[in-house]
């Protein structure tokens, strides 16, 4: 069942997982905070979440947001709990123009493999077609088979030319 949740965001409610797909709220950080450590955790690098709570709220839902997400909520014990979200910014490319980036898509561990991570990039596609923008892309690490496997299955394309760069700025 595909509804609009407030400001016109896709909502979606999978009828046999009771997944809901939602906007993020500014109540929702706290959690969405747990799960980028949880992704930092397993990514092996626990100790570069260096982020504030003020800093990340401010960037989603200050006066000038630069990043927007949509969670998984699942009901636990009969309480909404966020399984799960993708957070994403509008990048643009001198060659391609807007292109929404996919920074982080995350389910936390006891919630994998039930179609969570499918709903979110099925809301990522309806939400960069909203936004007329024609491309969706991200980055893996080489090491994550999972992750790899799964991205297959969307028939996504993978670049082995380009290295990442980074110069911490002090």
């Amino acid at each position: 069942m595909n509804n609009m949740h407030a400001g016109n965001q896709p909502i979606h409610k999978a009828s046999d997982t009771g997944v809901i797909i939602r906007s993020a709220q500014k109540d929702d950080c706290i959690r969405l905070l747990e799960l980028v450590q949880e992704l930092a955790d397993y990514e092996k690098a626990p100790q570069e979440v260096t982020v504030s709570m003020d800093h990340f709220v401010e960037s989603g839902f200050g006066p000038n947001p630069v990043w927007w997400a949509l969670v998984a909520e699942v009901q636990v014990d009969g309480k909404p709990f966020i399984a799960g979200f993708a957070l994403y910014y509008i990048r643009y490319s001198t060659w391609k123009g807007q292109r929404m980036f996919l920074e982080d898509l995350i389910v936390t561990e006891a919630w994998r493999g039930k179609g969570i991570g499918g709903l979110l990039f099925d809301h990522l596609f309806m939400e960069a077609r909203r936004k007329n923008l024609p491309a969706l892309t991200w980055q893996v690490l080489d090491w994550n088979t999972p992750a790899i496997n799964f991205y297959k299955k969307l028939n996504a394309s993978f670049d082995p030319e380009w290295i990442n760069c980074t110069v911490e700025i002090e």
